[in-house]
């Protein structure tokens, strides 16, 4: 059970922050947001992966793993297009009168 919990942890962390690299321009996320979106993503990703029944394989599972990147990128997407929305920009950037 612990083990589950820091490998998730560990995993959300890099998936976060290669979905951060993926996405163009500057995001305007904390580390802690990130490390969340990843382990959502990482848990969602396994979720989806087993309903797939290519959850469990030998050596490294790069298709749960591709799986769980797709949706950290989808997740940083929607992050920063709440945050735009939220500070009154279409973009996160301010504009020119």
């Amino acid at each position: 059970m612990i083990g589950s919990i820091i490998s998730a942890v560990i995993i959300g962390a890099i998936i976060g922050f290669l979905a951060r690299l993926i996405v163009p321009g500057k995001q305007n996320m904390s580390i802690w947001l990130t490390v969340g979106v990843g382990i959502v993503a990482a848990l969602i990703g396994t979720w989806i992966a087993s309903l797939l029944g290519v959850a469990h394989t030998r050596g490294i599972n790069w298709i749960e793993h591709l799986i769980q990147l797709v949706l950290a990128v989808i997740g940083v997407l929607i992050v920063v297009r709440v945050q735009a929305t939220r500070s009154g920009g279409s973009s996160g950037t301010p504009t020119q009168p």
